[in-house]
This record gives structure tokens, sequence and C-alpha cells, in this order.
């Protein structure tokens, strides 16, 4: 695993949409009209710009998180990303967001104590590869996600209560369109990870459930009935996509977590084969 490759992969992260988002923004074009039309138009715009030049699609590049399947060599590749994450703060460039919660000092690099953030998953298909999911999340969605311990009777509406107070109470300040990540079960931490985790799958992939696909569409209607709207400006489309990942967890508990995630949801998935390297999407 090459440095370079992760610098290349970040500044791409940064200002390359996902063609699966922007595909829901373009079918979010066609059912807004008025102003909410307006402001779709101009993301859209913004995606363009940014691709055609380079540079990040939001001032704010977020805290990038990095979910890994690998066999070993955990601490040589935790290394690796935090110089990818130096060079990549000055050459993308990337905003230096991380600073100390507590006297707000910022070291300028993206790194600092418990970063870079970095999640060992396990083992790739293959013995020797390592596999990598990035994304990148700002502070004005990850600010107004949201857990719950909920009563194990209140079940499945409660959880449908859960998301969209969630949405609602966000309202403008995740800039919407959003796309709404919802961890079940584990435990507080646990679920808080799912919903994070489940905003890599791609938009257009369904969930391998039946039921919980059913249950991702019925979100996305009660969500849409919002009528928060693009930016906030009211209009049919407040999301463009419920995405939900699931654990086991203890029989008096029911813990549910909501990541919010702005229009610009960026993520890349990418694969070293020893020497060989590639991004899968």
């Amino acid at each position: 695993m090459q440095v370079e490759d992760l610098v290349e992969a970040i500044r791409l992260l940064e200002t390359v949409l996902p063609p699966d988002v922007e595909g829901r923004l373009r079918g979010a074009l066609g059912r807004e009209s008025g102003i909410s039309k307006m402001v779709v138009e101009a993301i859209l715009e913004n995606v363009l710009y940014a691709k055609e030049r380079g540079v990040p699609m939001c001032q704010d590049t977020g805290i990038l998180e990095f979910f890994v399947r690998c066999s070993n060599d955990h601490e040589e590749i935790r290394n690796k990303i935090a110089e990818a994450l130096r060079r990549a703060t000055r050459e993308v460039p990337l905003r230096a967001n991380t600073v100390n919660p507590f006297t707000r000092e910022n070291e300028g690099t993206n790194l600092g104590r418990s970063h870079p953030i970095v999640h060992f998953e396990g083992r790739p298909l293959n013995e020797g590869d390592i596999e990598m999911d990035i994304i990148a999340k700002g502070a004005g969605s990850e600010n107004v996600s949201a857990s719950f311990m909920l009563d194990p009777m209140q079940g499945v509406e409660g959880i449908k209560k859960a998301v969209v107070q969630a949405v609602q109470k966000a309202g403008a300040k995740p800039c919407p369109p959003v796309v709404v990540g919802v961890g079940v079960g584990g435990n507080l931490e646990r679920s808080a990870y799912l919903a994070k985790k489940a905003l890599l799958r791609p938009l257009n992939e369904k969930n391998p459930n039946r039921n919980l696909a059913e249950l991702e569409e019925e979100l996305i209607e009660k969500v849409n009935a919002l009528g928060i709207g693009p930016m906030g400006l009211g209009g049919s489309t407040t999301t463009i996509g419920v995405l939900l990942e699931w654990g086991h967890c203890h029989t008096a508990s029911l813990p549910v977590s909501v990541n919010i995630q702005c229009w610009a949801l960026r993520r890349i998935s990418l694969e070293w084969q020893g020497k060989n390297f590639r991004i899968l999407r």
C-alpha cells in the first residue's frame, strides 16, 4: 500500500461526487420547481465545477473516516493513512478541521489524539490484500446526527419515529437533500458505527433484506413528507436515500442511531492486491 495512492484517492473523494449520488440529485431536479429546483441546479453546477477544476466540492472537507479490511500490519497501515492525511491536507488541499476539544488548538494536519479514525473490520477475501472505504463527513450534518436508546416495546414504529424526529429536528442545518444512515442494534456506540457504515452502501443497491428494503422506502416517503426540501426552502426532496444497517442487541435494549449526511456524500472504495492498486467505486 503506497501513501501516494491514498493521497490521490482522498483528492478524488473530495472533488468527484459518486455517480449514484449525482444520479439521485438529478432525479430530484425533475421533482422540484421554483426556488427548490434552482437550489438543486446550483448544487449540480457546484458538482460539475469541482470535478472539472479538481477542487473540493465543499469548503468543509470534513473529518475522514477509514474502514479497512486487511490480514495484518494494522499499525503500518494506520501510519500510512496518517501520512496520507498529512500530505492531502497540504496538497488537495483539505481544510484543517481537527482541534483539541477543550482548547480548540489546531495542529493544522487533520491529525491529533484519536486521529486518524480507522476501523479495522477483519480480513479481505484474499490473504495479503487490503480493502478500504473512506468517507468524509462535515460538521453541519454530523452535528445534527443523533442516538436513541429506545424501549424494546417501541419496536419498528419507534425506529421510524426516531428517524423522522432526527431529520425534522435537523431541518435545514445539514444542507438537504440529505442521505440518512440508520444503525439499529448493538449498543450505544455500535449503533452509531452502524449508522455511519450504512452510508457506504451505494444508493442504487437495495438492502439485501427484503423487509429492511421496504422499511428504507417507507422512511424515504416519511422524511420527504416533512417538506423541508432542498436547503430547507421547501419541496418534495428532503432525502435522496435512507440506508439501514443492523446488529443483534441486548434483550432489554433497542439502540438506534441516525447519521444524517448532507447532499455531498463523499465516499470512495479502494483495493490493493499486492502492489496493484485500483479504485472500486
